[in-house]
């Protein structure tokens, strides 16, 4: 009896499963649910069961269908919105980085500036305290041509500056260092003091009373402040070009392809199954075919963004230049103090106008007035910016491995997306049409050229705004290496920081470093500011040859002889 009862219930239970299966297999139920979760549009446009003559346009298929025109619609509508998000945010890191990079640079530059014109002002305020006040707006204006210089803005020449600078001291030092007894300022006096200053700026090139400290100094501003400023252009065009490439309109035969990829299983009842890896792959890349035609140029850039910002904090190492300009304005003063009796004559036949002074100037010049007293000793951390001591070799080593990463960003991003929403490796999957077990079709390569075999999109061809983006950037990789020849031309760079041409046989014994060539670019601290800030003479003095013997060589030779003493006796 027991048994007829089981069976008796095993068999009600088949007949209810049974019914619930059919009338689900005849039911829109799921479709609607994932209709409104996913806030494609109103439930109330699904309908209950599937009907059969319905007027589709792309998710067409023999048998009943879950779909209206309208759903399809909004289907196209959610899946361009879906997809144009998800392209944002896969280059929203790539963007952050750019303009994250580019604004630590710029504060970076910026404050070195800032300490260097603090540094260059102690040495007037505690040295040359009677130039001060007229040298100040001349300091400023150096200092903003600087500035405006690196930050890529405004037809600026760093040489031009500097002449400038020194042109405007040049009538200081003679008429209040070298010709302490004359009466006025030449910027504040009559106007025959007026006239004398007009002279001694346009002939000071020519007298050259600052010796070759003004040309030393431009130079290497130059070399220095070039591959800073064009590290700052580089970043405002990769900030543009992410600008546009974000905002690139999709296809309407991408929209197609995206639409039966996305939501044509739901037509059919399938709202779980997802896209085979390979038909994701073909229809993203033939959406995104001409962004990937921004890959080779876009690499070459990445690697000239990487050679400045090594080149900023190594080979022109830029904090060094700027904290030697206050080294060139005070060997330069020393130079004129030391040439002061032949600067007077010579002014005297040149501008006319010291000649009733220059006997009794000259005969109370004084010989020991060729060296300045060293300033007031001033800690880097008082100094504006003194906190930015070695921080662009950090900057530069941080920013290379992070570029490394975003360097195949354009050729991946078909790759990216499809890993990260749409192609699964599972046991069954949808190929645009039905279920399979695999897609079967070719997967094309990526690049605008490769798609005419693609056989899920149609590309008609290179979209007009992204191949102007991409003769931009050759237009400026090719700029750069004309200025800059061996900027883009050198090894890559690895995830490290390092070149790619760096051996690993390489160590210590060998005389080489391990880590490419970022190790040749030491970090300036603190404690080297002493070193740059020293004058030549005591740069390039040599080690004195009788030094002492330490004290513990001496002890270990006394304990030897005593001990050769004892075993002899």
């Amino acid at each position: 009896m027991s048994r007829v009862n089981v069976s008796w219930i095993i068999a009600v239970l088949a007949v209810e499963l049974a019914t619930l299966l059919a009338a689900r297999a005849h039911s829109c139920h799921e479709v609607k649910t994932a209709f409104q979760l996913r806030l494609i549009g109103s439930p109330k446009w699904v309908p209950e069961t599937p009907a059969t003559d319905v007027d589709l346009s792309v998710c067409k298929h023999t048998g009943p269908s879950c779909c209206t025109r309208r759903m399809e619609e909004s289907y196209r509508a959610a899946v361009l919105r879906d997809t144009t998000q998800n392209i944002r945010s896969n280059s929203l890191q790539l963007r952050y980085i750019i303009n994250a990079h580019a604004t630590a640079f710029q504060d970076a530059f910026q404050s070195l500036l800032s300490f260097s014109q603090s540094h260059l002002i102690s040495l007037f305020e505690g040295v040359y305290k009677s130039l001060m006040p007229s040298i100040s707006p001349h300091i400023m204006c150096l200092f903003t041509d600087l500035s405006q210089y690196l930050q890529g803005t405004g037809n600026v020449s760093v040489e031009t500056a500097v002449q400038c600078f020194f042109d405007s001291l040049f009538p200081l030092v003679h008429t209040r260092i070298i010709n302490p007894d004359m009466a006025e300022s030449v910027s504040t006096g009559a106007s025959g003091d007026s006239q004398l200053g007009d002279c001694l700026r346009m002939t000071r090139p020519d007298i050259n009373p600052f010796g070759p400290h003004p040309r030393m100094m431009a130079a290497e501003l130059v070399s220095a402040l070039q591959a800073g400023r064009a590290l700052s252009i580089a970043f405002a065009v990769g900030s543009e070009v992410m600008n546009v490439t974000e905002t690139t309109e999709l296809s309407k035969e991408c929209v197609r392809a995206l639409l039966r990829m996305n939501y044509c299983s739901h037509c059919q009842g399938l709202t779980l199954i997802r896209a085979c890896s390979g038909y994701c792959l073909n229809v993203m890349r033939g959406c995104l075919a001409s962004l990937s035609e921004i890959h080779m140029p876009w690499r070459q850039y990445v690697t000239v963004l990487q050679d400045l910002a090594h080149m900023v904090a190594g080979e022109h190492n830029l904090e060094l230049a700027l904290l030697r300009i206050k080294d060139y304005v005070e060997e330069a003063i020393i130079h004129a103090q030391t040439d002061g009796l032949r600067l007077t004559a010579t002014v005297d036949k040149v501008c006319g106008h010291s000649s009733n002074t220059s006997s009794t100037v000259l005969r109370k010049f004084p010989s020991s007035s060729v060296t300045a007293p060293p300033p007031p000793a001033t800690s880097s951390q008082e100094l504006p910016g003194g906190d930015k001591i070695g921080m662009l070799a950090h900057l530069q080593r941080e920013f290379i491995r992070e570029a490394f990463r975003f360097k195949p960003f354009f050729n991946n991003l078909p790759e990216s997306i499809c890993n990260g929403e749409f192609g699964v490796e599972e046991m069954s999957c949808w190929s645009g049409d039905d279920v399979v077990q695999s897609y079967t079709a070719r997967v094309v390569s990526s690049g605008v050229r490769a798609q005419r075999q693609n056989p899920e999109v149609r590309v008609r061809g290179f979209d007009p705004v992204l191949k102007e983006v991409k003769a931009k950037l050759e237009q400026f990789n090719q700029e750069i290496q004309e200025v800059m020849p061996r900027v883009g031309q050198g090894p890559s760079w690895d995830e490290t920081g390092s070149t790619m041409e760096t051996s690993g046989d390489c160590d210590d014994e060998d005389g080489c470093e391990s880590s490419g060539n970022t190790a040749s670019t030491p970090t300036l601290t603190e404690a080297d500011l002493p070193k740059v800030h020293e004058s030549p003479s005591v740069r390039h003095r040599k080690p004195s040859s009788d030094a002492p013997v330490p004290l513990a060589s001496f002890i270990i030779i006394i304990l030897i002889s005593l001990w050769l003493q004892h075993c002899l006796t």
